[in-house]
Order: C-alpha cells, then sequence, then structure tokens
C-alpha cells in the first residue's frame, strides 16, 4: 500500500512506522488513524517481523490530535470527542500493547498530549536529550487520554502523574528518564544508531519469549502475587517446548552466542 501521512517498511527482522506530516508535529488526522491501523494490522501478521521502530519525521514525535482535523456533526456542531476515542485512540494504543513483538518508541522531538500517551504505550522509548512530553489536555478543557491516566501514574507514581496533568507543564527528556518515565535520554545525534543498534539486537532475540514477558508485566497490576506465579508457569511451560529455548540452552552448554529464529 502507498501512504501519504506515514512510511512504512521491514527489513532484516525490523519494522519502522515514521509518522509523516512534519508541517503540522506529525498530529494524527483521520488519514493518518487509517494508514497507522493498516500498517500495524500488517505488521501482527508478518511471521518476519521481530520489532518495530516508532518514531516521528522532522523535528517532532507527534504533537497528538491535529484540531484542525477534528470531524464534526451533520450542521457542523462539535463531535462527540468520545467517539472519536473510541474509533481511532483506543484502538492504537491497544494494537501497540498487544503486538507479538518489542515495540520502540524513538522519541526525536516533542510528544503531546496523545503523542506522549502513544510513547508510553511502547515498550521501550529512548529519547533524544532535545525532546520533551507535556500532558497538554488540560490546557484545551480535557483530560488524558490513549492511556494517560494508566500508563504514567503506573512509571512515575500518582504524584508525578497528577502534577503533570494538572499542570499541563513541559517534561524535558532528561528529567523524564531520571524519573523513570522513558527507558534512556540521549544526545540528538545518537539517537538514531543507538535505536537501530537496539533494533537489531531485539530482532536477533527469542521473539516469542519477549511477547511473553510484554504480556506479564502488563497484566501484572490487576492479579495478586499467587496468580502472577500461575501466569509465569503457566508461560515458562509453553517456552519450554519453544525452538529458542532448545536454542538457548544448546548455545549455553557450547559456549557459543544463540542463533535465535523466534520459534
Amino acid at each position: 500500500m502507498s501512504y501519504q501521512t506515514i512510511e512504512y517498511s521491514v527489513a532484516a527482522g525490523i519494522a519502522r512506522l515514521t509518522l509523516n506530516r512534519p508541517e503540522c508535529l506529525n498530529s494524527f488526522n483521520t488519514l493518518m488513524h487509517q494508514e497507522v491501523r493498516h500498517a500495524l494490522t500488517a505488521l501482527a501478521a508478518d511471521t518476519e517481523a521481530r520489532v518495530l521502530i516508532l518514531t516521528g519525521a522532522g523535528r517532532g514525535f507527534c504533537a497528538g490530535q491535529d484540531l484542525g482535523d477534528r470531524p464534526s456533526a451533520p450542521g457542523g456542531a462539535p463531535a462527540d470527542l468520545g467517539e472519536s476515542i473510541e474509533r481511532y485512540y483506543n484502538p492504537l494504543i491497544l494494537m501497540l500493547r498487544r503486538l507479538p513483538l518489542p515495540v520502540i518508541a524513538a522519541v526525536n522531538g516533542v510528544a503531546a498530549g496523545a503523542g506522549a500517551n502513544i510513547a508510553f504505550a511502547c515498550d521501550l522509548v529512548l529519547a533524544a536529550r532535545s525532546a520533551s512530553f507535556v500532558q497538554a489536555f488540560a490546557r484545551i478543557g480535557l483530560v488524558p487520554d490513549c492511556g494517560g491516566t494508566w500508563f504514567v501514574p503506573r512509571l512515575v507514581g500518582s504524584a508525578r502523574a497528577m502534577g503533570l496533568a494538572l499542570l499541563g507543564e513541559k517534561l524535558p527528556a532528561t528529567q523524564a528518564a531520571q524519573w523513570g518515565l522513558i527507558w534512556r535520554c540521549l544526545e540528538d545525534d545518537e539517537l538514531g544508531p543507538e535505536v537501530d543498534s537496539l533494533a537489531e539486537r531485539l530482532a536477533a532475540a527469542p521473539t516469542r519469549a519477549l511477547a511473553r514477558a510484554k504480556q506479564l508485566i502488563s497484566a501484572s497490576a490487576s492479579r495478586t502475587l499467587e496468580q502472577q506465579l500461575e501466569a509465569e508457569r503457566d508461560a515458562q511451560r509453553e517456552l519450554g517446548y519453544s525452538a529458542d529455548y532448545a536454542e538457548g540452552v544448546a548455545a549455553f552448554i557450547a559456549r557459543r552466542e544463540p542463533r535465535f529464529t523466534g520459534r
């Protein structure tokens, strides 16, 4: 498929999805939602892809919703925002969380509103030193969506999450890393090479095991310790029959690097 608002490719096990509306800091319009969903659906069915890099073109990662592209109800009245979230943003977040492979967010500039929370929905967030995160919703009379009230408190605690939501202040990438909100903050010229290196490492890793680790960590907050121990047991039982586990053990015994296939 030829895309107008994104760039998407898969090579050597690495999928790359770039939000490509740099003239408006890669804010989402309806077409971008449709194209991102199409790409993620294709990715979920791609047996060769083993890691996804999500980033933005130009000087920004994503500025959230394009306020000039809001859908309207008949007669020109504002559309129901809840309907828009239900139709577009909620499925996007769930698709990212449910992908059976690691997802890296490479935040190359501002990540505001939904853009910030889309980044937080990814598994590993690496950001350039010049990047920043803004829960900008209160500035226009809204609340954080795209999981912002779920991800942020779990990552940094309720006090910091409350401050970010109520004040809408810009959080520099350096401070986001110090708080544990993201994985790493890098110098601007180091972001691309570091993301590529990490993606290559993950593309060579045991993909099924990484997918199960994602699932276990995501579900842990809603389980008791006993339930989580049982879930870990079930995952280990499944993975114990995998080709990658057999390869990992064989490589360990032979004192060589494993050659995982993701199966």
